[in-house]
């Protein structure tokens, strides 16, 4: 909620990609997990797949086993530009399947499919949207930084017309980290609070983001606005996480 108390949201196919930082402790984590409960909450698996990587190891594996899973979570660093490469694949297999049908987007196709079966009653697959979620960027850049700014820029400019969005959580702001190309592909931010301000240029083009108070304090910057708005983001504790994660299993099992 922002200072006035209204509720603020946002929908990540507008804003298609976010890049969320902070120090240790300013609420991060929190903020990953209230995104990806909320998807949970809302998406069935075949609408929206996710791809989680999770260097630290702790944050996300809570969610494996959920059938919105395309694979289990992705810990070992190593790992994680094949994963990125394997979503680069899939935009790449989509947009082929957009020049076949003559349709421009996922939107597009999705409604093409619609229209195909419901007039030959054959049964294709929708495409689900994808949500790649990624926890700790700074791990990645030390082990693979190439690969991974490769896969992270390419999907980055191209994957919103094929429903892929990606989420980027980092604790480290700094410029080895969210390099210059990242960043101007990644327009939707997040800062938590920083320790410097040189931090909080790195991710809001602007000071500010150092002054906040932790536990949740944030500023956020939707794509084109011109300057963030401060929310205070919403609590949600891990008992929380592991009910509605619980929930979604006994719904469905994950199938990879």
């Amino acid at each position: 909620r922002n200072i006035s108390g209204e509720a603020v949201l946002a929908e990540l196919n507008k804003m298609p990609h976010l890049l969320v930082a902070g120090a240790t402790g300013s609420g991060k984590s929190v903020c990953v997990n209230g995104l990806i409960t909320s998807i949970l909450m809302r998406a069935k698996p075949h609408e929206v797949k996710m791809m989680m990587i999770d260097p630290k190891m702790v944050e996300l594996n809570v969610y494996n086993g959920i059938p919105h899973l395309l694979a289990p979570v992705v810990t070992d660093p190593k790992k994680a530009s094949q994963a990125l490469k394997k979503v680069v694949n899939e935009m790449e297999r989509r947009y082929e399947l957009f020049s076949h049908t003559g349709t421009r987007n996922i939107e597009g196709y999705n409604d093409y499919i619609k229209r195909a079966n419901s007039e030959e009653g054959a049964k294709q697959p929708e495409l689900p949207y994808i949500v790649v979620i990624v926890d700790e960027l700074a791990d990645l850049m030390m082990v693979a930084s190439s690969d991974v700014e490769d896969s992270i820029t390419r999907l980055s400019q191209m994957a919103r017309a094929a429903g892929i969005h990606l989420i980027i959580a980092t604790q480290r702001p700094s410029v080895d980290v969210i390099t210059g190309v990242i960043k101007a592909n990644i327009p939707s931010r997040i800062a938590f609070s920083v320790s410097s301000q040189t931090d909080s240029r790195t991710i809001l083009d602007m000071g500010g983001a150092e002054k906040l108070l932790g536990r949740g304090d944030m500023l956020f910057l939707p794509v084109g606005a011109n300057k963030p708005v401060r929310v205070q983001g919403a609590f949600l504790s891990d008992d929380e996480v592991e009910k509605i994660v619980d929930h979604v299993i006994t719904q469905q099992k994950a199938q990879y």
